[in-house]
């Protein structure tokens, strides 16, 4: 039986939440431009970029398992935080493009403890109220990333382009003395230590794995578009720096309400595979059209619409990844979709860095709208092979 506890220790919970997303998202949309400014190439800034979801790839598991091997949360919460405002600092301090590299670097291991900070904010519920345990905590990291982006651009035209970067490296040290006074309960770690076995019989499950290449697919699609080289390109047709921030807004918006009509009305009237289809789909042609926007109004449009179909994807997968797992195995289904799709964050950016130094800024959004019609093509062909073992199974049957 689990610990009551209070609204006041969950709020301090979600506080600190906020505190691990806002100073990695507060510069993000400056950071493409800012490495441009100093002379990094777009090669250069894909690496960059890709390198903040390569780390989560490469920690995320280790730290989930190093967690439930020593049953504690809290000590990995709080050397996140840590490793965040250190991030922070490095970006503010320095002028060279290397320690821009390690800094991202360490922002991606700092991100990797999101796996703790899941696992622990679940234990303060019930088995049965695990989904209203996420979907607060969502909420929470979506307004992380809404403010941060938001503010970004109005700081660098006010006092310079080391203010994001300062002001994030507070908010990390902020977090974590608050995450000293965070509950951790005795039960929150696992009865029994995940094991190498128990990991690669998970691993194999066919629908984890399907529902991890398209989550794949879909953070390359965000990671080399809005949190990518979205800003370079409304640079590059002229728009000024704050108004990064004005597109920024016109696609977390949407972003955000898109996570409470996705449970409530789209995934009851489509269903889950439809309704992927059709987010996919969505993102897909309005990337590629994006090329072809060189004002802000339109391209304010493009990116609300594409911020809805994101918004509609990730909280789907989200709980898709984990629908088929048993309720013993799901903390480790989690830590394998969220390394999974980390590989996403880093060979989209990266990729598309490639590609845009060799042919221009528009093949990056030709690549990523692709990879949009790709998942697409992957849904229709899976629904397929779904209804037809369904008609086998009914033969069988009748």
């Amino acid at each position: 039986m689990k610990t009551h506890i209070s609204n006041k220790e969950k709020n301090l919970f979600l506080i600190v939440s906020f505190a691990i997303w806002f100073p990695h998202f507060i510069y993000l949309p400056i950071l493409s431009p800012y490495m441009e400014l100093m002379g990094g190439t777009y090669i250069f800034i894909g690496i960059v970029l890709s390198s903040y979801g390569f780390m989560q790839f490469l920690f995320r598991l280790p730290i989930g398992m190093s967690s439930d091997l020593l049953k504690i949360r809290k000590p990995f919460i709080v050397l996140g935080l840590l490793i965040g405002a250190v991030s922070c600092f490095i970006f503010a301090l320095t002028d060279s493009l290397g320690w821009i590299l390690f800094a991202r670097s360490l922002a991606g291991i700092a991100a990797a403890t999101w796996v703790v900070f899941a696992v622990l904010y679940s234990s303060y519920f019930l088995d049965s109220e695990v989904h209203k345990a996420m979907s607060a905590i969502s909420f929470v990291v979506v307004l992380a990333q809404l403010l941060g982006m938001l503010f970004s651009g109005y700081l660098v035209n006010a006092w310079g382009w080391a203010t994001p970067f300062w002001i994030g490296g507070v908010v990390s040290l902020v977090g974590a003395v608050l995450a000293l006074f965070i509950f951790e309960p005795k039960d929150s770690g696992p009865e029994t230590p995940v094991n190498l076995k128990a990991l690669t019989g998970v691993m194999k499950d066919s629908h984890l794995l399907k529902i991890s290449f398209l989550s794949i697919l879909a953070h390359s699609i965000i990671f080399t578009t809005t949190f990518g080289f979205i800003p370079n390109y409304v640079t590059s047709i002229g728009l000024e720096a704050n108004e990064i921030s004005l597109i920024v807004f016109a696609f977390m918006i949407p972003h955000a309400i898109a996570t409470l009509f996705i449970g409530k009305w789209i995934v009851p009237h489509f269903g889950k595979w439809r309704s992927l289809k059709y987010a996919f789909l969505l993102a897909a042609i309005f990337t590629l059209l994006t090329p072809f926007v060189e004002s802000k109004a339109l391209l304010m449009i493009v990116q609300g619409i594409n911020g809805f179909a994101l918004g509609l994807l990730f909280p789907l997968l989200l709980g898709m990844s984990i629908e088929t797992i048993s309720p013993e195995k799901r903390a480790t289904a989690m830590g394998v979709y969220q390394a999974l799709y980390a590989i996403g964050m880093f060979t989209g950016p990266l990729l598309a860095g490639v590609l845009n130094s060799n042919f221009g800024i528009s093949a990056g959004f030709y690549f990523t709208g692709l990879l949009g019609l790709i998942a697409c093509m992957f849904i229709v062909i899976w629904e397929s092979k779904k209804k037809q073992q369904s008609k086998k199974s009914y033969k069988m049957s009748s």
